[in-house]
């Protein structure tokens, strides 16, 4: 059920008096934090931590003024919210619950269908079954802290050649005992591959994403001289560094994301950040553990109110910040495109910030090739330092389907390094809803 309130901004909120001087706006983050006060004083049920699934934001907000604020419960416990002002559009997004609390918040399912998407975000795809992009979320990788622990140990000991050798025990045992994994990796070598893949084609893939799981140890410790890295587009990402300005690096599950930084990271004085969700942070957290403070990764959490601050703190300081955007979360807006022959959702979200932020994107990818050799891979998406009014949002979607080329050029070229072991283009969800809909 929709619920309709307003949400009056304080004058003298100390928010304003920096943000700018003669020209008081209340920053995003502010309106956030007062559109999360609101909810909850108006009685949502759910948890008291929230994080940001989507927001968008449509028009400045200075003070004295008065919005309304109209939201509503969507049946996974998430917030999904509207801002306006004297009927003129503000902002909107989606609230979602802590991963801890999402299943408590979420509750019983509401009778009759979902929510439809909503239609004032641009680009965004068409209310679509998305079981494949929460379970992606929510999923576990197997193992925890302290088998983690034990295989960090025993391959710094025993040498990356030694741990090699017990990738093949590792790699035999999912092809054999994860069949859910196994059979939306076949799916997805089924395409990249234009023929039916057999099991050697399948341990290929699980090898190799086991070894770039390996080999992260390695390259977070800095152990550089085990590997021969190759790249493609260097000189391009030395001007963007040159020009001081800032920019976002899109990668995908394609690949090493770590091998990409530590390529950044073996620049001086270059910054390089990782933006990611808190799971994922945690476990590099807990790799990078013992090691120098200064020379660990940066990482920025994202679903935080302040990641988009510290987002652009590091893009002002001349510095790059890499994200993953090939996987879906929850409601937060995506983009339909043409995926290896199929219709796929991207999210939209990546291009929204850099858009947003008037920086320029690139492509990046680290793909493994066999022993010890890695080839990176920088190209060019977009650049949205200038944007002329009225095309931001074609120059948005032309950008994610330029993304999308570019994942499924090197996905053929380098099938084996395709590391999404879920429902990708939501078939199964999809045919599961249609058959409930008979």
């Amino acid at each position: 059920m929709r619920t309709t309130t307003t949400l009056e901004i304080d004058a003298a909120h100390p928010a304003l008096a920096g943000h700018f001087p003669g020209a008081p706006i209340l920053p995003g983050v502010v309106l956030l934090d007062e559109t999360v006060r609101a909810v909850e004083r108006a009685g949502a049920r759910g948890p008291t931590r929230w994080t940001v699934g989507a927001a968008k934001f449509l028009k400045p907000v200075h003070p004295g003024e008065v919005l309304t604020l109209e939201h509503e419960r969507l049946p996974n416990g998430s917030i999904r919210f509207a801002l306006s002002s004297a009927g003129r559009a503000v902002a909107q997004g989606v609230l979602r619950p802590a991963p801890q609390e999402a299943l408590a918040a979420a509750g019983p399912a509401p009778a009759g269908p979902a929510p439809a998407a909503d239609a004032g975000a641009a680009g965004a795809a068409p209310a679509a079954p998305r079981t494949s992009a929460t379970h992606w979320a929510r999923a576990r990788e197997r193992g925890n802290a302290l088998t983690f622990s034990i295989m960090a140990f025993l391959s710094l000991k025993l040498g990356r050649r030694v741990a090699r050798g017990l990738l093949y025990g590792i790699a035999a045992y999912f092809l054999v005992f994860a069949p859910t994994a196994r059979r939306h990796g076949r799916e997805y070598l089924r395409r990249a591959l234009g023929r039916e893949p057999r099991v050697r084609d399948s341990f290929r893939q699980i090898f190799a994403f086991a070894s770039t799981v390996l080999d992260r140890l390695y390259l977070l410790k800095e152990r550089f001289e085990l590997f021969a890295v190759t790249t493609e587009g260097e000189t391009l990402m030395r001007a963007a560094a040159a020009r001081g300005t800032g920019a976002f690096l899109l990668g995908a599950h394609l690949g090493s994301f770590e091998v990409m930084s530590a390529v950044g990271r073996k620049q001086p004085g270059l910054r390089v950040a990782m933006a990611m969700y808190q799971d994922t942070a945690s476990r590099l957290t807990l790799l990078t553990r013992g090691g120098d403070p200064a020379r660990a990764p940066e990482i920025i959490p994202l679903g935080h109110l302040g990641a988009m601050l510290r987002i652009r703190d590091c893009l002002d300081a001349g510095g790059f910040v890499g994200m993953l955007a090939d996987r879906t979360i929850g409601e937060a807006p995506a983009q339909r495109v043409s995926f290896l022959g199929r219709p796929a959702l991207l999210p939209s979200g990546p291009m929204r910030a850099a858009a947003a932020l008037r920086r320029p994107v690139y492509f990046m990818t680290g793909l493994y090739r066999g022993a010890n050799r890695y080839h990176v891979v920088f190209r060019e998406i977009a650049d949205f330092s200038t944007l002329a009014r009225g095309e931001r949002e074609a120059r948005i979607e032309a950008a994610i389907h330029r993304y999308a080329a570019l994942l499924e050029e090197y996905c053929r070229s380098d099938p084996y390094n395709w590391f999404n072991f879920y429902d990708f283009w939501h078939e199964e969800t999809g045919a599961r809803a249609a058959g409930a809909a008979a």
